[in-house]
């Protein structure tokens, strides 16, 4: 695989490399010790799966865990302030989705379903295909709405349904995106493919964070959803400084655990940067007893994967394929924010090794319970 070099800064300009991953606790063959899947099951009642968010961000529920003691209560995200202090660091991904669902037509006039994954280089891209099963390589697809006057030619089929395929004329993805594309609901949100504009405009809206600078991410870093402008006000206004680190998240986010061994769980690489300032702020919120407060799963990854010894993180951008499960052992995060995941994913995985699997159980159970709203548009959880 070939190595980054400087002139392959820019995300989904380059292939990733593999990073070093920080150690989990090993057992005395120096390995990480089995974690099965099966860890991972909860029964989740279908009414329970948010269907549209809620009707204002910090409106939604807040299902606070205290891990000494052990201990759930249930809350509002307007309450978050309560639960924070003047010194703590709340760190957020930036990262803003780009529209990157769209329709495709094949020259018989069947429709594939397709996500754009990333731009390997000018006029070529990653793509995920659905229904494409009998289409050829070398087969032209016009992207629709009719008149777009854009093709993709899908030249090689890759693993789980993804291609690479050249765009014809040439052009910069997020241009393209930006006149066909769709905002990339995740599958378990339905929408139909003659949705109201209406609806289509809210979803572009809220499936955003109100922080969202810096395009590429093809799913949102959910837990962000739930901030508002005022309520950052706020926090801001009792003295808790925020700082923004980017993960593009991409196939990472949603793909199946195939193992039933995690150790055996190959990550997909997702592109991160860690500024000098941020690791500025780390240190300075280190040296007057705070606490780093990631939001969401992706802020996590990208501080874990810049961590040093002392809990204070190093500057830098890459590709990483860091994966939390337990028993992994956090260094720079105090506390984290977070939605409630899918049974079977990684992000589930690393809310276990953050919160111990007996009392994320708890948590869960009690959500059910207590019918919150669960996934992307669904409630929050606190993690102190």
């Amino acid at each position: 695989m070939p190595e980054d070099n400087a002139e392959t800064k820019r995300p989904g300009s380059f292939r990733p490399g593999r990073l070093p991953v920080i150690p989990l606790a090993c057992d005395h063959a120096g390995m990480p010790p089995p974690f099965p899947i099966a860890e991972l099951d909860y029964e989740l009642p279908q009414e329970l799966i948010a269907q549209q968010p809620a009707r204002h961000r910090d409106a939604s529920r807040l299902l606070v865990v205290q891990r000494e003691p052990d201990e759930v209560f249930d809350r509002t995200f307007g309450d978050l302030p309560a639960f924070l202090r003047a010194g703590d660091l709340l760190v957020v991904n930036d990262t803003r989705v780009v529209p990157a669902r769209f329709y495709a037509r094949r020259a018989t006039g069947g429709r594939l379903d397709g996500l754009y994954l990333r731009e390997i280089r000018p006029g070529e891209w990653e793509v995920l295909l659905n229904g494409a099963g009998r289409l050829r390589p070398g087969e032209w697809l016009t992207l629709e709405p009719e008149g777009c006057e854009v093709r993709l030619y899908p030249e090689e089929r890759l693993e789980r349904g993804r291609w690479r395929a050249r765009v014809s004329p040439p052009q910069d993805a997020e241009r393209i995106l930006g006149r066909i594309g769709r905002t990339p609901l995740p599958p378990y949100i339905r929408r139909s493919a003659e949705g109201s504009a209406e609806q289509a405009a809210e979803d572009h809206d809220r499936y955003q964070t109100v922080y969202a600078a810096r395009a590429g991410a093809v799913a949102a870093p959910t837990a962000g959803l739930h901030f508002s402008d005022d309520l950052l006000a706020r926090l801001r206004g009792m003295g808790v400084e925020m700082t923004c680190v980017t993960l593009h998240v991409g196939l990472a986010t949603f793909a199946p655990l195939r193992v039933d061994d995690l150790a055996e769980h190959e990550m997909h690489a997702e592109w991160y940067e860690l500024t000098p300032g941020v690791a500025a702020a780390v240190q300075r919120c280190r040296e007057r007893g705070g606490r780093v407060v990631a939001v969401g799963t992706t802020s996590v990854r990208v501080l874990e994967s810049c961590a040093r010894n002392d809990g204070t993180v190093e500057d830098g951008q890459g590709w990483t394929e860091l994966f939390c499960y337990p028993p992994y052992r956090f260094r720079v995060v105090d506390a984290l924010v977070t939605n409630f995941h899918l049974p079977r994913s990684t992000l589930l995985a690393l809310v276990m090794a953050f919160a111990g699997v007996a009392l994320t159980r708890r948590a869960y159970q009690h959500a059910v319970h207590a019918a919150y709203r669960f996934y992307s548009y669904g409630d929050a959880m606190l993690i102190v």
